[in-house]
């Protein structure tokens, strides 16, 4: 059985905690609120190489993240959204953020962002409502170019089978990542999949998150990108 988020969330955003607009089922298929999406691998070159054999565009080297032992390659996907391939960084010692990254076999997702207006008090009324999460924690990254991004993440200690997103709020002197990364891309549709359907609905709309969620034995993330090349999907 999937761990849902307790009842307590669903009080805690029903009354307001979230100081979002309300999200509507998203027309296009693709979550309002969706930033990112993060492929992991476990060699950068090789994730880098996979999607462009599939879109026919080449994602860019994004940098490190430094004291979390990943580096990632950047893909616009369109309008303040975008694909992190993101690998473990050979010069650091382990991929402390997302461990499973060092023993995938071929890339595939392992979450997703959603972007939020005030993340600290989005986090502040979670915590008068007893919920766990973790952060707003800062980070950064330096880019190619020398320039630093900044940006708080929240992540929920109780997560639907990883199908929740993580939250992120970037620093207002930080570019976007899909503002200059490489384009001709874009996100078709993302998914969850999910064998408890009706649950997992009530608690992406009390979080004002409308990701489609479609019925499946095996709870997983879905995404359908498109390119130059071809479309192709790939899940978590």
């Amino acid at each position: 059985m999937l761990r849902l988020i307790s009842r307590r969330i669903f009080l805690c955003v029903a009354g307001g905690a979230l100081a979002a607009p309300t999200s509507s089922w998203p027309a296009n298929g693709v979550p309002t609120l969706l930033d990112h999406i993060l492929l992991g691998c476990s060699d950068l070159q090789r994730g880098i190489a996979f999607v462009e054999a599939r879109t026919g565009v080449r994602a860019a080297f994004g940098g490190v993240h430094p004291g979390r032992g990943t580096q990632n390659a950047l893909l616009s996907l369109g309008a303040r959204r975008y694909l992190e391939i993101i690998a473990p960084d050979p010069k650091q010692s382990g991929a402390q953020q997302y461990p499973v990254i060092t023993k995938l076999t071929e890339p595939r997702l392992i979450g997703w962002a959603a972007h939020l207006g005030d993340l600290q008090s989005f986090a502040v009324n979670l915590a008068k409502s007893g919920i766990a999460a973790v952060g707003p924690t800062p980070g950064s990254r330096r880019r190619p170019d020398g320039r630093v991004l900044q940006w708080k993440a929240l992540t929920l200690k109780e997560n639907a089978a990883n199908l929740l997103p993580f939250f992120i709020e970037w620093s207002a002197d930080s570019i976007h990542p899909s503002a200059d990364s490489p384009k001709g891309c874009s996100l078709l549709r993302f998914e969850a999949v999910s064998p408890e359907t009706e649950s997992l609905s009530k608690q992406v709309a009390l979080l004002n998150l409308d990701i489609p969620i479609v019925k499946g034995d095996n709870p997983q993330l879905r995404a359908t990108m498109t390119g130059p090349r071809a479309q192709f999907t790939v899940t978590s």
